[in-house]
């Protein structure tokens, strides 16, 4: 048993160094500070995008602003309060009819975010990418107004439910125990919302095609470590306030967004490296590829 144990866990150093190591080589930091830059400059149009919805779909603003907190949610306190009043700025910001030149740049660089996720993944799987660029665009497209769409419903059920509760508990006093906790629906939106996105963004966004058990190591490796990496740095900030002002003085609120979406584009680079490094350990049989 013992000598299992210490087999395996030779074998789990021994992919996850191969994944490093393919990180350096292909070029992982630099991609991730471009998929960092991307996504950030994509924030703001998507918002804008999910606020022109929220307008034309449902006839109000509120449930932007809830699409909002459920994204940065997912962010430490630290770093999503110096954005989120730049956020409250642009959602609040008055704008005309959604088929307007302004949402339609929005869409189009949101998609940009997207697919700089898709060279990330290409490189860390090593896959050359042959399909047509104006569909990849396209399927780009798609899946940020498939994505916004989706949010929009998750907040409006967000928003409705403690009315839905409210008056269900008036006909079923029963129901009262089991009261609308609109706290850990949100942490449960979020949760599951970053679940299904890695999932759809390693099994459709790069070239080819992996089964679940295939992609599924590298999410919970993202997981896991995003959940590491944003306590680690939110305690940075918590204890060093003010070291980002003495740098950046204004900008310090961007660049804090900025460090954190290089710490988890890389640790999401990273999730696809090191489920190429388990698939280049196993031969056809499934037994591992001996050591070179």
């Amino acid at each position: 048993m013992a000598m299992q144990l210490l087999h395996i866990l030779r074998l789990c150093l021994r992919v996850v160094a191969d994944a490093y190591d393919h990180f350096n080589t292909a070029d992982g930091w630099a991609i991730a500070s471009h998929i960092a830059l991307s996504i950030l400059l994509a924030l703001f149009p998507f918002l804008i995008l999910v606020t022109s919805l929220a307008a034309s779909l449902f006839g109000s603003t509120e449930l932007a602003d809830e699409v909002a907190r459920l994204l940065l949610d997912t962010w430490p306190d630290e770093v999503a309060k110096p954005i989120a009043q730049e956020v409250r700025v642009v959602l609040t910001t008055t704008r005309g009819d959604l088929l307007t030149i302004s949402v339609a740049l929005a869409i189009f660089f949101a998609s940009s975010g997207i697919e700089s996720l898709r060279i990330g993944l290409n490189r860390a799987y090593g896959m050359v990418e042959r399909r047509n660029w104006f569909l990849l665009r396209l399927e780009s497209i798609a899946y940020v107004l498939v994505g916004a769409i989706a949010l929009l419903a998750m907040a409006f059920l967000i928003v409705l439910g403690p009315l839905l509760s409210a008056t269900a508990s008036r006909f079923a006093p029963a129901l009262l125990p089991f009261e609308w906790n609109i706290t850990i629906a949100r942490y449960a939106v979020a949760s599951a919302t970053l679940i299904i996105a890695l999932f759809v963004a390693h099994k459709w966004l790069p070239a080819g095609r992996r089964k679940f058990a295939e992609i599924a190591p590298g999410i919970v490796a993202t997981l896991v470590l995003w959940l590491a990496g944003g306590m680690v740095f939110g305690s940075y900030l918590a204890e060093f306030p003010n070291v980002y002002v003495s740098y950046y003085a204004g900008l310090a609120s961007v660049m804090i967004a900025l460090v954190f979406l290089y710490l988890t584009a890389s640790i999401f680079v990273f999730g696809g490296e090191l489920n190429a490094a388990i698939l280049r350990a196993r031969n056809e049989d499934g037994e591992p590829v001996p050591a070179q």
